[in-house]
């Protein structure tokens, strides 16, 4: 009887090892040779439909193994969601992990200073990452911007420059949460600037968004923040080009004196005093700084030469010549 017990026993544990050795045969990685599988797990995905789709793209050698021991470690149901570069050469517990934490592939979008929100969504469109419809959905939601802390209708202007590292899966609200958090984030250090001035949040942007658009050079920025200062103060209009063409309706690249005529526009500032209704591009830190901290000169024009600077001029008749000789060829 105990010859008997103790065969059985043997039997047992030999037949444990063997089936040891092939769940952990199982368990090697697919391949030895190297190569990236795009693999993506839809939310609320199940582990088998999961091990099965593995097995199929060639990432791990048996889906029944894989997902035995991901039942056994605890972390069939950890999976999340997303969008992961995975590879037949490396063993199923990395595979594993890495769908178990979240370690998933991201997609850099670089968002340069200048942008309107509407390119901002075509830039995430074309990185495959939201549908631009949706993005501005949420960004033109009026509750939004209270939400998230700042001050606005839209979040034109809030959406700060940057280059992004983004997973693809992630809701249109939430890119836009880590959009305004950077903006968020270079405020609170120009923030004390902003109330020595006397100015808010909103007005701070509107002007930031000004400076962006008028000039591309950036020893030029405070000069051009100085003149769109000193003709608030002096009452005058500020009579910015980019903010007209902002609030133009499928804009043709040709400004117009009609343009410049209309008063159903509430963006043109050669017809309305003060500041536009709203910012009219994202700026960058750069530019809103250059609002705070603008050059100490008396200019109050500025036109444009044919290099991409500007020529800054204190008074009307000089601002004439000056427009004469860069615009005109001398005329």
């Amino acid at each position: 009887m105990r010859r008997s017990v103790a065969l059985l026993g043997a039997v047992t544990l030999a037949g444990c090892a063997a089936l040891g050795g092939t769940l952990g045969w199982l368990l090697r990685p697919a391949s030895p040779f190297p190569r990236e599988v795009v693999f993506e797990v839809p939310r609320g995905a199940l582990l088998g439909p999961v091990a099965r789709d593995l097995e199929r793209a060639g990432v791990i050698k048996n889906a029944r193994a894989f997902e035995l021991f991901a039942r056994v470690t605890r972390r069939g149901n950890a999976l999340r969601a997303g969008e992961y570069a995975l590879s037949p050469s490396l063993p199923a517990d990395e595979v594993l992990e890495r769908l178990a934490s979240g370690a998933v592939r991201t997609h850099r979008v670089v968002l340069p200073e200048g942008l309107t929100m509407h390119e901002v969504a075509e830039r995430l469109a074309a990185a495959g990452l939201v549908s631009a419809t949706e993005f501005l959905a949420v960004t033109n939601d009026p509750t939004v911007p209270v939400v998230l802390g700042v001050d606005g209708t839209t979040l034109e202007g809030y959406l700060f420059p940057e280059t992004y590292e983004l997973a693809k899966g992630l809701a249109s609200r939430e890119i836009v949460r880590l959009m305004v958090e950077q903006f968020l984030r270079v405020w609170r250090r120009i923030e004390p600037l902003a109330a020595e001035r006397g100015l808010s949040m909103r007005e701070v942007v509107v002007l930031a968004s000004l400076v962006e658009k008028e000039t591309g050079a950036p020893e030029e920025r405070p000069l051009v923040a100085a003149v769109f200062l000193n003709r608030l103060r002096r009452g005058m209009r500020l009579e910015t080009d980019p903010a007209v063409i902002y609030g133009i309706e499928n804009f043709d690249g040709n400004l117009r004196r009609v343009h410049l005529d209309d008063e159903r526009n509430p963006y043109n500032t050669y017809r309305f005093s003060g500041l536009p209704p709203g910012p009219i591009a994202n700026p960058g830190e750069a530019s809103l700084r250059a609002v705070l901290e603008p050059a100490d000169v008396e200019y109050l024009y500025f036109v444009a030469r044919k290099d991409g600077t500007h020529h800054f001029s204190r008074s009307y008749g000089e601002h004439v010549r000056a427009v004469q000789r860069y615009q005109r060829g001398g005329r």
